[in-house]
């Protein structure tokens, strides 16, 4: 069975060229899942949410459910649902399938498939994913979802060694956006879309991949550009968690001195009372790690409008 093409050919509702990435946001989920845990399962009640916030901040704009997924998905032959009282959907209603402890998983032949060619988990999320939503929102479907693409495609997958395996944890961005109000620590950037925010990045100062905790103390609220400049190394912290950039950085536009530049020697701007700062532990690894050459002079204050 060629379960790329299956998934590739996944039946969408479609009206007017709308898009119904319903389907795909639950696989691309289910996927997470199964890379965490590849004999989980999904109960409706308690995923529910979190499929609604998915739905939200990467579906259309119209209101919507992810009822429809949950019990849709079967037909394409990748997903399964059971109820307390055995196999079998109980239908696409919010109510039954909270009142009947739905819980679906990935369809047992496709749960077979993945057991024998794990790196096919990889390749299957990167059909959805370029089928689906724009390579600028990849990394951040992934996150969202829990999903490790990089070692999806190298076939590592749930199980006994993948317990043991350090796991990222899903709740990071929500956790680091709330500690700092929902606005960039750098600039104070706070856009939302509807009640969801948009260019809006949890920001790790020690790096993930160099055993970075997924903890307050070392994250940042961070807009899209300020989060790429940081990790970079254009930008860092110093102490009394002042913001530095790098004397490397070379920019002569307005735009240039107004995003970047004047934030030179400026404090953070949070987080909220109660929350701790970025401990200088975390600081100060990036600061050796990351942040390139010596920082600038602080700008004027008042140059950033």
């Amino acid at each position: 069975m060629d379960w790329l093409d299956r998934v590739a050919r996944l039946r969408r509702w479609t009206k007017g060229g709308e898009r119904a990435p319903h389907k795909p946001l639950l696989l691309l989920y289910a996927l997470g899942g199964y890379q965490r845990d590849a004999g989980g399962e999904l109960r409706y009640s308690a995923v529910e949410e979190e499929l609604k916030r998915l739905l939200v901040e990467y579906g259309p704009p119209r209101p919507t459910t992810p009822a429809y997924p949950f019990h849709h998905l079967v037909s394409d032959g990748v997903w399964e649902v059971r109820t307390d009282q055995g196999p079998g959907s109980p239908g696409s209603g919010v109510g039954v399938l909270r009142s009947s402890g739905a819980a679906g998983r990935l369809a047992p032949a496709l749960r077979a498939a993945l057991g024998e060619e794990p790196a096919l988990l990889g390749r299957m999320a990167r059909v959805l994913l370029d089928a689906h939503f724009p390579t600028s929102l990849h990394a951040d479907l992934c996150e969202a979802v829990g999903l490790d693409l990089e070692r999806a495609e190298t076939g590592a997958v749930g199980g006994p060694e993948a317990a043991a395996r350090r796991q990222r944890d899903r709740r990071m961005r929500e956790l680091i956006l709330t500690a700092y109000e929902f606005q960039c620590a750098f600039c104070g950037y706070d856009g939302a879309l509807g009640a969801s925010p948009v260019g809006l990045e949890a920001a790790h100062v020690r790096w993930w991949s160099h055993d970075g905790p997924d903890e307050v103390d070392n994250g940042l609220c961070l807009c899209s550009l300020h989060h790429k400049l940081f990790d970079k190394g254009v930008l860092g912290l110093g102490e009394g968690h002042r913001i530095l950039v790098s004397d490397r950085f070379v920019g002569r536009s307005e735009a240039s001195r107004r995003h970047v530049l004047a934030l030179s020697g400026r404090p953070l701007i949070g987080p909220q009372p109660g929350r701790p700062p970025v401990a200088d532990r975390h600081r100060q690894w990036h600061t050796r790690q990351v942040f390139h050459g010596v920082p600038r002079q602080p700008a004027e204050q008042g140059a950033l409008v």
